[in-house]
């Protein structure tokens, strides 16, 4: 690695909450002299991040991307070349469905020293202030967590979905506001009880967070009557049930 060059840190933010950033997060942002952030992190974390820092908005949702991932790389490499101390900023965890593992590559390829600072996932942090325990003793003791918007670019779906109708635990599906018809229709198909409870927890963590509950044969349409929005987070399973025992949690933070 070269000594005049500067080192990235792939930073998770956290589900969007500012308490919940991490305090190693908290003083790399801080200290930053270059911060290359998505909009997930929230309005609160963004407008904490230092004045005399260079911001650079790589932020992207369906449909409406600032910049490609290819240039994202570029601009990470392009900045630590210059010596410069970078945090990419994430939100959830970098290494949770957030690119940060092809993002890590690129550095290393380049010879650039990075650090990741994981960060609370939006995948068990999101469910929880929902009042929805993840996996529950009385319900199930296991979890999956998978991707609802796949690389548009693969030859087919590396989703087994057979499998998962078959699974006795919770998903967890992240990034799948788009594909909600398609991915209920798809458990369904491959013989999961239309009546399993399901869960779309928009905005989570924040003080606007809205929770919508069905079942995998009602949810795309209540979905659809509610206008619901990402950022989302679908949770299927039992444990949706305890929505009702465990209510919701919100912050006193305003977003």
């Amino acid at each position: 690695m070269s000594g005049n060059y500067g080192k990235v840190y792939l930073v998770g933010s956290g589900p969007g909450d500012p308490e919940l950033l991490t305090l190693k997060a908290r003083r790399l942002i801080d200290s930053a002299e270059v911060i290359i952030y998505d909009q997930l992190p929230g309005k609160t974390i963004l407008d904490s991040m230092p004045a005399n820092a260079e911001k650079i908005d790589v932020g992207k949702c369906a449909g409406n991307h600032t910049m490609t991932q290819a240039e994202i790389n570029k601009m990470l490499v392009q900045k630590a070349k210059e010596g410069k101390r970078v945090v990419r900023l994430k939100g959830g965890d970098p290494y949770v469905f957030g690119r940060g593992g092809e993002e890590a590559e690129v550095l290393v390829a380049e010879g650039i020293e990075f650090e990741v600072v994981p960060g609370i996932t939006s995948a068990i942090a999101v469910p929880a202030y929902a009042g929805i325990p993840v996996t529950h003793r009385e319900n199930t003791s296991m979890v999956t967590f998978i991707t609802g918007h796949e690389d548009p670019t693969k030859p087919e779906s590396w989703l087994d979905w057979e499998t998962l109708a078959k699974f006795g635990g919770t998903i967890v599906i992240l990034m799948g506001v788009k594909m909600l018809s398609r991915n209920v229709e798809e458990l369904m198909k491959h013989g999961k009880d239309p009546d399993t409870p399901v869960a779309i927890i928009e905005r989570g963590t924040r003080t606007d967070q809205r929770v919508t509950v069905g079942t995998l044969a009602s949810i795309a349409e209540l979905a659809k009557e509610r206008k619901v929005k990402a950022p989302a987070i679908t949770v299927i399973g039992d444990v949706v049930k305890l929505h009702d025992v465990l209510g919701e949690q919100h912050t006193g933070t305003e977003f």
